[in-house]
């Protein structure tokens, strides 16, 4: 659930307006976006996603609200945390380019098999009789 909008590190872009699924925010003028609508936050994550400055915290507790505040977020260094994981941001390692499943889920390359072996053709017989 969305926990934090760091007022300190907000651009007020409203990015995270626009991005919510499910209208969170409201956006003030000339100010960071407000949490409005808390029990609506579907913990989709795409807030702190798309978030380019790292101002947001999308708590994983989908149900209930876990009141951090700034201080304690930025302390132990939460703030944009899943942004940081999967590698959204410029300077970081996309998490897909991390992941090796697809070695396991690759289907086989196919196999080339050589055309069947040419035997001569043996030389029609002949139906006449000879007696």
């Amino acid at each position: 659930m969305i926990e934090v909008v760091s007022k300190e590190r907000c651009i007020n872009c409203d990015i995270c307006v626009r991005v919510c699924p499910t209208n969170v925010f409201d956006a003030v003028p000339d100010g960071p976006p407000v949490i409005a609508r808390q029990q609506d936050c579907q913990t989709c994550f795409m807030c702190e996603l798309y978030c380019p400055v790292d101002a947001l915290f999308v708590a994983p507790e989908a149900d209930e609200s876990v009141l951090l505040d700034e201080a304690q977020l930025l302390g132990k260094g939460l703030l944009g945390s899943y942004r940081a994981v999967v590698g959204w941001g410029e300077g970081r390692v996309a998490g897909a380019s991390k992941d090796r499943s697809f070695v396991v889920l690759a289907p086989s390359p196919p196999r080339v098999e050589s055309a069947p072996e040419q035997r001569p053709s043996a030389a029609p017989r002949s139906r006449e009789r000879t007696s």
